[in-house]
């Protein structure tokens, strides 16, 4: 048979194929060379054949044919071969196939081998590829060589150690005596590596954190040393003496001196060096600079020294590289929150970076921006965010608008600055606000007494310059039913009135009807305050004729109500200006949760916001049980009424405790005649009687995290309600500390048998970002019994575009909110 070709001809011939097919050809014909020879056990070209069939992996083709090929070549006793098969080996083989078993007295036996260069090819295939069994029958061999005088061996003995370790954390103490004489060493390439073996025991073991920080002065020793150091031209990068070594180092100190004040004081001085001696005109230095500031922000360092790294990360965003500056953005919003004054003084440049071409660039200077704002500067900064929402690209604007409409609810000066920076925000980004905002402005609007003429006025305007914000839309829409005769009197003393007829305020709410830029949504709005102006205009008439037409609208929710108000033009026309009137000032309850507040004869109270209740009966029994899956067993079975008299319905299902009652205070269903019997308490018995929450009295329960896991935090707070002592009122607080609002968000609990639970309507499905917010919700809880409580939550939401979902049990409640 004539001699393969060589490694270089075959390089040279598949560069050659002018297609993907003629390389292709080339390759299979190649491979059917190769496999005959290895057949024919040709020991002469079995190393030049696993050389190509490398190259041949490497380009993507399947080589798996050469395996035992390369384990032939590992047991030869020439060291060419040693080499390419120790190469294939770590190339074509892992832990997953059974045949790298078979290598491990190969190893075995190359690390007791009298040549350094063969014990070297074992121990760096070992720290590739080696799996837990291989590491557990090698680990003695490779601690012998980790005690080695030769540093070629140590070195990388230090590194197979690495991947011993996490591969069998139990043997970390076997390297213990060993690693604590490799600080020592004069050999960069043994420290390098000795670094990097204490840095992985420290984050695996506490106890080996606690057991090598009495190390932090003699690694203070070796950076002072590295610094300190002059010109080494066999260690030098762009004049700073080995910038490797020194970052491993800082890695490690930041590891060391987390949250233990002897260790950081003891590095303190030397960070203060690195920081102002590092040279930063070189991407070297600055490679440096950016460890020493995170190890100054993780430690417990001196407030001065943390200035110092925060005025580091400012000189980061002035450099021309972009990634120097994403870097230094990243940096400062996660400091942001301990550090915020001197965050503060770079704010002109962190603003500055909003004009960035780079998109990743601007995203973070808008967060950081947002993060920046508080009561003194909430003026200037709105101004920027508000220029920065006008011209940035589109996917920028609806993260941009909700951070507008946070800060300006948390820090607005006034209530006039308050709704004008709403509605430059709805005239400009309207279409990417979030679905709360409208009614959020609304109830705004409805507090702010002496801006209604103002701000009416200044909708109507917007509204005639543009209809395709519907946001913007059903606002101004709303506000018109409302103060429409404010606006056609020209009340207004904030600004110069505009002279407006009642005529040419109804053609632009019937112009909304009819447009095609108008949602069923917004043209519910404009009906509704069609409607409202029938109590404020003279022209009766008019109105009656635009709500007669709707009444055959084929949107069957424009239809309803046209219907509806149209009964109110006829059989209740005497009922039509009480039911009309001005809405009264919207007030926030305490918990943000289930309750509005309602006007009854002229008193307010609350009311019980009605939950949607799945239709009942018209599903088989089983299916009540979709919700308790998530408890993970049969043990909690569903909560039914105790109405014998009632057939079996969806009523069973968690969150519909009470059968067929009425929610809203209306009459419960009459049952079958039968003699009367005693009924067990229900969370909401007497509730035609009675509001729901009836005088909740604090009980002095202390709060409790329930969980707290991906940035995504629940607590509960406990009440307990008087009028029943066995009813324990739970209000979740959902917040999240990530970078990106949580959207879609849904909490679900349930309870053993032995308990009965409510969930009412949540605040909001999104949880703002960076602690911006927080999302409440409030469950009520019937225990009769007096017994432990328990609960299992499910949790689903979409953070930065993945949907996900967790399970958590919550067994820690405090002992007085159920005893």
């Amino acid at each position: 048979m004539p001699a393969p070709i060589r490694l270089r001809e075959l390089i040279r011939t598949i560069r050659t194929a002018r297609t993907q097919a003629e390389e292709r050809e080339m390759i299979q014909k190649e491979c059917a060379a190769i496999r005959s020879s290895f057949r024919e056990e040709d020991n002469t070209y079995r190393c030049r054949n696993v050389a190509k069939l490398l190259y041949m992996h490497m380009l993507g083709y399947p080589a798996h044919f050469g395996q035992l090929e390369c384990l032939k070549l590992i047991a030869s006793q020439k060291f060419t071969d040693k080499r390419i098969g120790y190469l294939g080996a770590m190339l074509l083989l892992d832990e997953r196939q059974d045949v790298h078993l078979l290598m491990t007295n190969c190893i075995k036996n190359d690390l007791n081998h009298s040549t350094q260069y063969v014990q070297g090819l074992a121990l760096c295939t070992l720290g590739c590829m080696g799996s837990s069994e291989m590491c557990r029958d090698l680990a003695g061999e490779v601690e012998k060589l980790l005690k080695t005088s030769n540093s070629y061996l140590r070195k990388k003995a230090a590194l197979c150690a690495v991947h011993v370790i996490r591969k069998v954390p139990e043997l970390m103490e076997m390297f213990l005596p060993a690693t604590k004489n490799l600080l020592s060493e004069k050999n960069h390439g043994v420290l390098h590596t000795s670094v990097v073996l204490l840095t992985e025991m420290c984050e695996r073991s506490p106890d080996m954190l606690a057991h090598f920080r009495k190390l932090v002065p003699q690694l203070v020793r070796i950076l002072k040393n590295l610094i300190m150091s002059g010109y080494s031209p066999e260690h030098d990068v762009s004049g700073i003496s080995d910038p490797f070594l020194q970052v491993r180092i800082l890695r490690l100190l930041r590891i060391l001196g987390k949250s233990d004040d002897d260790s950081s004081e003891a590095m303190n001085d030397i960070l203060a060096q690195v920081a102002t001696n590092t040279e930063t005109s070189k991407n070297v230095g600055n490679a440096i600079l950016y460890e020493t500031v995170l190890t100054i922000m993780d430690i417990k360092s001196e407030s001065g020294l943390r200035v110092l790294a925060i005025n580091i990360l400012g000189r980061f965003l002035l450099n021309n590289d972009k990634n120097i500056r994403y870097v230094a953005l990243t940096s400062l919003l996660k400091t942001v929150q301990t550090d915020h004054n001197a965050v503060q003084r770079h704010r002109s440049t962190i603003v500055d970076c909003l004009k960035d071409l780079d998109v990743s660039i601007k995203r973070r200077a808008m967060e950081l921006s947002f993060a920046l704002v508080n009561g003194n500067n909430i003026r200037g900064m709105m101004k920027e965010l508000l220029y920065f929402l006008d011209s940035c690209d589109p996917e920028f604007k609806a993260d941009c608008a909700s951070g507008v409409f946070l800060a300006a609810e948390k820090y607005a000066p006034s209530k006039r600055w308050h709704i004008d920076t709403i509605m430059r925000v709805l005239t400009t980004a309207g279409s990417y606000v979030r679905d709360d905002s409208v009614p959020n402005l609304i109830q705004l609007i409805t507090n702010s007494v002496e801006m209604h003429a103002y701000t009416v006025q200044r909708l109507y305007k917007a509204l005639l310059d543009d209809i395709s914000q519907q946001p913007l839309v059903q606002v101004a829409s709303w506000c018109i039913g409302e103060y429409g005769d404010l606006l056609v009197s020209g009340q207004c003393e904030e600004e110069e009135p505009i002279q407006v007829t009642e005529d040419e305020v109804l053609d632009v709410l019937e112009g909304l009807l009819v447009s095609n830029l108008s949602t069923p949504v917004t043209r519910g709005y404009s009906l509704t305050a069609i409607m409202k102006l029938s109590t404020r205009f003279s022209s009766v008439n008019r109105i009656k004729k635009v709500v007669s037409i709707y009444g055959s609208s084929i949107d069957v929710e424009l239809q309803q109500r046209a219907v509806e108000y149209n009964a109110l033009f006829k059989k209740y026309d005497h009922m039509r200006p009480a039911l009309l009137e001005r809405m009264p000032i919207m007030e926030k309850s305490a918990s943000n949760g289930p309750t509005e507040i309602v006007q009854t004869n002229g008193e307010t109270e609350p009311s019980v916001v009605e939950p949607k209740h799945p239709p009942p009966v018209s599903q088989p029994t089983n299916q009540a049980n979709d919700l308790l899956d998530l408890l993970g067993g049969n043990d909690v079975p569903v909560i039914q009424t105790s109405m014998p008299t009632k057939p079996a319905s969806a009523g069973g299902e968690l969150l519909d405790l009470l059968g067929d009652l009425s929610l809203s205070g209306g009459p419960a269903p009459t049952p079958a005649p039968s003699v009367p019997t005693p009924q067990p308490p229900f969370l909401l018995d007497g509730l035609s009687s009675q509001p729901l929450f009836n005088d909740i009295a604090a009980a002095g329960i202390p709060p409790m995290t329930a969980y707290n896991k991906n940035g995504l935090k629940i607590d509960f707070t406990f009440e307990r309600a008087n009028p029943n002592p066995n009813i324990a009122v739970i209000t979740i607080h959902a917040s999240n500390t990530t970078e990106a609002d949580m959207t879609d968000f849904v909490f679900q609990a349930a309870v053993p048998k032995t308990f009965q639970l409510q969930l009412l309507s949540p605040s909001s499905n999104v949880v703002p970002a960076l602690n911006q917010g927080t999302v409440t919700q409030v469950i009520r809880v019937l225990n009769p019994q007096k017994q432990q409580l328990r609960m299992r939550i499910k949790l689903t939401y979409t953070h930065k575009g993945t949907a996900v979902q967790d399970l958590a049990e919550v067994n820690n409640f405090p002992p007085q909110s159920w005893q």
